[in-house]
């Protein structure tokens, strides 16, 4: 019987990275990540931190330029993403239904609590967070598309390890988990018993564990099997999102994550 070929690759694939990666894209997509995390840099900013010569980084961004993907503060000499790539970007979020499905539910809930609502999901061991709606406090959390957060400090990325696989969360801690405050929890066992409360509860709790002074309160979306597809979450100052408001905070959560889960065709989890 003839070998099949998975489909989308030519025939003279073969399934060894070194290979089939051309290094140029390679090269040209690692100095748009660099440029994507940060608020705008120089030519030898960027060349410094993307590891390349000024001349090819330059080459690579005025390519980009032509295409929109970046754009140039001719005054300050700084480098910025462009449109184009919001817009490729944005193609992600077209395969799913969650964002436009969840907009409801976030505003709704933003207008109760007061504070910023946040979407996110798992992504390659991290929370990347999708959308959010904020609220008009000047003092307010903010979390644009695209930011990233480790798991283990996170309202969603607790919410979601709740209810994943236990092995999932052996695997974050395989090379340790990172300290970002006094709060943040370096231990399995402690994260364990902490992923426990948040699954009798229905909502998990960062209690200024990735930024002090900041506290978020989140809950888990499923999917039609049941399973953590993404979470839904406020955020705020621990002046006003304060611990002995967690508890109607946390219902308003769960409530606006199950709106979800039912809009999309899921089912929770008890």
């Amino acid at each position: 019987m003839a070998e099949t070929r998975p489909r989308g690759r030519p025939r003279a694939f073969h399934d060894k990275t070194e290979q089939n990666t051309v290094q140029s894209l390679d090269r040209a997509l690692t100095i748009l990540q660099v440029l994507a995390q940060s608020d705008g840099r120089t030519l030898s900013e960027l060349a410094q931190e993307a590891g390349h010569a000024p001349a090819t980084v330059y080459r690579v961004l005025t390519t980009y330029q032509a295409h929109g993907f970046v754009e140039l503060d001719p005054a300050a000499q700084r480098w910025h993403v462009g449109a184009g790539a919001f817009r490729t970007g944005s193609a992600f979020l077209r395969r799913t239904a969650l964002v436009e499905r969840a907009r409801g539910a976030m505003q709704d809930v933003m207008r109760s609590s007061g504070e910023t609502a946040n979407l996110g999901i798992e992504d390659r061991g991290e929370v990347l967070f999708l959308t959010q709606v904020e609220t008009q406090e000047a003092i307010r959390a903010f979390f644009p598309p695209g930011t990233r957060s480790p798991m283990h400090v996170s309202g969603i990325g607790k919410a979601l390890l709740a209810y994943m696989d236990s092995g999932v969360l052996v695997t974050l801690a395989k090379d340790g988990l990172t300290p970002f405050t006094p709060q943040s929890m370096t231990e399995i066992g402690p994260l364990e018993a902490d992923l426990h409360r948040t699954r009798e509860r229905g909502y998990a709790i960062d209690n200024e564990e990735r930024t002090e002074g900041m506290r978020c309160i989140a809950a888990p979306i499923f999917n039609a099997h049941g399973e953590p597809v993404a979470g839904l979450s406020i955020s705020g100052p621990v002046f006003r999102l304060t611990l002995e408001r967690a508890a109607e905070m946390g219902a308003l959560v769960k409530d606006a994550a199950a709106r979800v889960t039912e809009a999309t065709g899921g089912r929770g989890r008890e």
